[in-house]
């Protein structure tokens, strides 16, 4: 009874999600996530590396929980989203695609005309978030990527931010 009326007053906590700008502390987090993901992970120090040299680092946050970091690098106009990445268990809820979004527009506001990322020919459902997105294809990098037997081929995407703005 207590919670519908603090709910009805505007007083119950708002459940929510949101970016900010991922920090040191949350490397821990990252690695969790980053491990459970990928078989090739990216290394502890690699991440600090990412926060030392000043990318736009990001973290999604749902629920007061970190489910979800991003490195982008923007520098003449153009972004390159390096690692975006979602934790497993948060599949499915749209966290995915809005934190695409908001790196768009993060993208956007260090005045980034144009969006480019690879992904791995074999993660078909991230290549069909960044279709919906508006990312297009423009080239394969050949045995881009580790894997178990060899290499992968790795697509390459790009989003061009004014016609994403306009299709929105």
């Amino acid at each position: 009874m207590l919670d519908r009326i603090k709910s009805l007053l505007g007083l119950a906590k708002i459940r929510a999600q949101y970016i900010r700008p991922l920090k040191d502390q949350d490397i821990n987090d990252v690695l969790g996530i980053e491990q459970q993901v990928y078989n090739y992970p990216w290394s502890r120090g690699i991440f600090k590396d990412c926060l030392r040299v000043g990318y736009s680092n990001w973290a999604l946050i749902k629920d007061d929980v970190f489910v979800g970091y991003a490195i982008l690098s923007v520098a003449v106009g153009e972004a390159h989203i390096l690692n975006i990445c979602v934790d497993p268990s948060c599949k499915r809820q749209g966290l995915g695609q809005f934190f695409l979004n908001e790196v768009i527009g993060a993208a956007k506001t260090m005045r980034a005309d144009c969006i480019f990322l690879e992904v791995r020919l074999s993660n078909v459902a991230a290549i069909e978030l960044y279709k919906k997105m508006g990312f297009k294809q423009i080239g394969q990098r050949k045995n881009y990527y580790p894997a178990a037997e060899g290499k992968e081929d790795a697509m390459v995407y790009s989003l061009d931010i004014a016609v994403y703005d306009r299709e929105k």
